[in-house]
């Protein structure tokens, strides 16, 4: 690993012009006025940066292996639009580096597909969720869905089902990316001050993904 590197995975460099690029098209979300506040911030932003960027290394690796060409230029920029409903349900990083990079989008994209939803599974979904199937009419009448709910009130599991099978399809991806991150970024290297935020062999550490 040279001067110029942020991080080596699997042998091959990850350098640090990759990270400064998205440095420069994110802005600091924290607005820090003291000299000491400023420098821990921005030490944890370039951690957290670089997180983004091994992410996205990665996800290309994983789709080249299972022969998935996504498109080949990723783009700094998107990493602006992340909703905040998205980071709140998938962290900072991981919703960061699938708005930043088409090889995770394309890899989640194939996991999710690989997801299988057995029809117990969707049945036990609608079963203990009825609350979000009552119709529109009954919304309106303030029906109680778990006491004196007629079968009228609720959308038939019929009309339902893909609805169900989707989203639970959606989150079995989700996991399913999650611990393929986890397990792909066991022996990558990085260099000082491109440590993932959390690790607490930096004094600064925090566990904010």
């Amino acid at each position: 690993m040279t001067r110029h590197d942020a991080a080596v995975v699997h042998g091959e460099a990850i350098p640090k012009a990759r990270v400064d690029a998205l440095l420069r098209a994110v802005p600091p979300r924290d607005r820090e006025t003291r000299p000491e506040s400023l420098a821990r911030a921005e030490r944890q932003r370039r951690r957290w940066a670089t997180q983004v960027v091994v992410t996205d290394e990665l996800a290309r690796r994983a789709c080249a292996d299972r022969g998935l060409k996504p498109p080949s230029e990723v783009s700094p920029a998107l990493a602006l639009s992340v909703a905040g409903t998205d980071v709140a349900d998938l962290g900072s990083i991981v919703a960061t580096a699938l708005a930043h990079s088409p090889a995770a989008r394309t890899l989640l994209a194939e996991l999710e597909r690989e997801q299988p939803v057995p029809e117990e599974a969707a049945r036990e979904y609608y079963t203990r969720n009825r609350d979000r199937f009552l119709t529109p009419d009954a919304l309106r009448r303030g029906v109680e869905p778990f006491h004196g709910a007629a079968d009228t009130d609720f959308v038939p599991y019929e009309r339902a089902r893909a609805g169900i099978v989707r989203d639970l399809r959606r989150a079995a991806g989700r996991r399913a990316f999650f611990d393929w991150l986890d397990q792909a970024r066991v022996g990558v290297q990085y260099a000082p001050g491109h440590e993932h935020p959390g690790d607490p062999s930096h004094p600064d550490h925090e566990h904010r993904h």
